[in-house]
């Protein structure tokens, strides 16, 4: 019987440690050492008004409030590293949930989010 419960806890302490996965928030810096990856994929989640301001390079634009959010970045490469970002952190925060609800392995939070990333002097680009 202790050697069906062991196996029970030990079954039971694997799953919690799968779904307690998280993504992890990064600094700008750390951003800045993740963009050097050609397999990183950035994603803004702003809306169309706050990315008309302007960009990090290289990002693609995902609005959150879109109704097919969760299917659009379900097409994404799971198997590559995702790294988002908001205005401030907030809906970056939420939208790292889903990418991680969605099997993706790697996923880095920007902390600040764009405004931050122009309080710290980084380069920004109008989208295309």
């Amino acid at each position: 019987m202790m050697k069906y419960l062991w196996i029970l806890l030990v079954a039971i302490s694997c799953g919690r440690a799968t779904q307690a996965q998280e993504y992890k928030t990064i600094t700008n810096d750390e951003l800045v050492g993740l963009l050097s990856n050609e397999d990183l994929q950035l994603i803004d989640v702003r809306t169309p008004e706050e990315v008309a301001v302007g960009v990090i390079e290289g990002a693609k634009h995902i609005d959150i409030y879109d109704p097919e959010f969760v299917s659009k970045i379900d097409q994404l490469d799971k198997s590559r590293p995702v790294a988002v970002y908001c205005a401030a952190g907030g809906r970056s925060a939420k939208a790292s949930d889903q990418f991680k609800k969605l099997g993706f392995m790697q996923v880095y939070d920007l902390s600040g989010g764009y405004r931050g990333w122009v309080a710290a002097g980084k380069e920004t680009v109008k989208l295309k």
